[in-house]
């Protein structure tokens, strides 16, 4: 298998690891070599992790603490809110945990999200770290250090956690439509800067779809690898760190309009194939990348199209969207497979003539 660390650092800013495992058995020796001892601990998952993975976690974690708690949620993107977090901070509160305790993220990017903003707001912030147990937040939401509640994260903090450990043998726990929402993250990531990535990706479904943890790991690694270095060069995304927003916009508004029936990363692949259309109508990529593209997202069971949502009202609702800068929304195009760039002047024609593509 691969290297099984990976670096994450910004001079005189942030440095913490990002641990690649095949179970959590090495999580306390990590934390032991970052430091992370002799602390109070709450771990924070939601009801479809926490009867998985809690028990086996704060075994580990009793080898680096005495003093362990649990806070769970219920699971799903419509309780990452202000609510939620106001009971964690009460559960903190109880648990006595102070400035010198710790925060473990245990579950997918709602759980990460969620546990990162409320240690960036707790006593004005704590340490935390992240356990991913979803493909998605394996490959994207771990990574970099933006948490957020409320309206796809517009209440938020840059709060990089001191340490990612990710354990891919919980993928064989994901709902197949799971798996496929970190497929979309993933087609993402090779699109933005590494077409040979993309069509690896592409080329090789058969053997991720069924989980060949060689293929797996090396996939994961390339992402992890793209993110990080966008994370240290632009850590709080004022300029490079926006192409990673890539098929987001489109995607967000289309999200928050199906009322969150359709799981993040199935947006993502919608928002992939709408910008990709705007990128085909602008000359920037061929009808043959574009459908290649739209065969990527496909074949990772992935929608390209969404029924029951109005046109005019998906292009108001990326108006909503945090992207926007003085009244422009600051889109994602594709100067080819491998090539994105920032675009500020994408027109409300434009906008539409690509949500149309995508909705039926």
């Amino acid at each position: 298998m691969t290297a099984s660390k990976l670096l994450v650092k910004r001079e005189g800013d942030f440095h913490y690891p990002i641990c690649f495992e095949e179970d959590f058995s090495n999580l306390a020796q990590v934390m032991k070599e970052e430091g992370l001892v002799d602390r109070k601990i709450c771990i924070v998952t939601d009801s479809n992790v926490g009867p998985l993975y809690e028990e086996s976690v704060k075994q580990v974690l009793s080898e680096v603490s005495s003093d362990i708690s649990v806070f769970t949620f219920e699971a799903g993107e419509k309780n990452k809110n202000l609510n939620t977090v106001s009971a964690l901070y009460q559960a903190l509160i109880q648990n006595g945990l102070d400035r010198k305790s710790l925060l473990v993220a245990l579950g997918g990017g709602v759980v990460g999200d969620l546990t990162g903003f409320g240690a960036a707001t707790y006593l004005r912030g704590i340490d935390f770290i992240q356990v991913p147990t979803t493909l998605l937040a394996q490959v994207d939401s771990s990574v970099g250090g933006k948490t957020g509640v409320e309206y796809k994260n517009m209440v938020g903090a840059f709060h990089q956690p001191r340490l990612v450990y990710m354990n891919l043998s919980t993928l064989s726990s994901l709902p197949a439509e799971q798996f496929a929402c970190g497929m979309g993250e993933i087609l993402k990531t090779g699109l933005i800067c590494d077409g040979d990535f993309f069509r690896y990706v592409c080329c090789e479904q058969k053997g991720i779809k069924k989980l060949d943890m060689e293929q797996i790991a090396r996939m994961v690694r390339r992402c992890w690898e793209i993110k990080a270095g966008v994370v240290e060069r632009d850590p709080k995304e004022q300029g490079e760190r926006a192409l990673l927003n890539l098929g987001h916009t489109v995607g967000h508004a289309v999200e928050k309009l199906k009322n969150f029936t359709l799981l993040h990363g199935q947006c993502v692949g919608v928002g992939l194939v709408a910008a990709s259309y705007l990128s085909m109508k602008r000359g920037l990529l061929t009808k043959e990348e574009y459908q290649e593209i739209c065969q990527g997202c496909s074949d990772y069971d992935l929608p390209v199209h969404v029924d029951g949502l109005i046109p005019e009202e998906v292009l108001s609702a990326t108006k909503k969207d945090k992207k926007m800068e003085q009244g422009h929304i600051r889109f994602i195009l594709m100067d080819g497979i491998g090539k994105s760039f920032i675009d500020k002047t994408v027109t409300d024609e434009e906008m539409l003539s690509c949500i149309q593509e995508i909705t039926l």
